[in-house]
């Protein structure tokens, strides 16, 4: 991650229903992107489409209650679509490239991700790779409880 596109992912600012996953420009942000495991997604052109994470800044605090990142095997991703493209049917390939990048990358053959439950057109791009939804638990975001659903997917060798 960049100065530059960890600024440009904090600015971004999704509609309703999913401004949940919107971020703030703060300087604290900015640096979180820029510290942690974050990668930024270009497209042919390097214009700037999206953003993964992975470990601890995939998770979400509600899914330490549900037990869910308990497996040493797997490991939590996030992936961040910039709102311009979504809803327009680039998620799927958005996904399939940020896989086959932890894949060949970093090795990373077992995701697990964590999704608002309401966010239906993510779900149905998750399962269309492969992910299978597995627990339902609630979690805080903005003193609003929300629920969410963990999805798994092991990669074959």
């Amino acid at each position: 991650m960049t100065k530059k596109y960890a600024t440009i992912i904090c600015s971004w600012k999704y509609d309703h229903p999913y401004s949940m996953y919107s971020m703030d420009s703060s300087d604290e942000s900015i640096q979180e992107l820029m510290e942690e495991t974050y990668y930024y997604a270009l497209d042919k052109e390097n214009v700037l489409i999206g953003y993964i994470c992975i470990g601890n800044t995939a998770r979400v605090p509600g899914g330490y209650v549900a037990d869910i990142y308990t497996n040493n095997e797997q490991i939590d991703i996030g992936l961040g679509l910039s709102p311009d493209r979504t809803g327009r049917g680039n998620g799927l390939a958005f996904l399939t490239h940020a896989i086959r990048f932890l894949d060949t990358n970093l090795k990373i053959r077992h995701l697990q991700l964590v999704v608002a439950a309401f966010n239906e057109r993510a779900i149905k791009v998750y399962e269309r790779v492969g992910f299978r939804k597995n627990v339902y638990f609630m979690s805080k975001v903005d003193d609003q409880e929300i629920q969410f659903v963990s999805m798994n997917l092991a990669l074959e060798i």
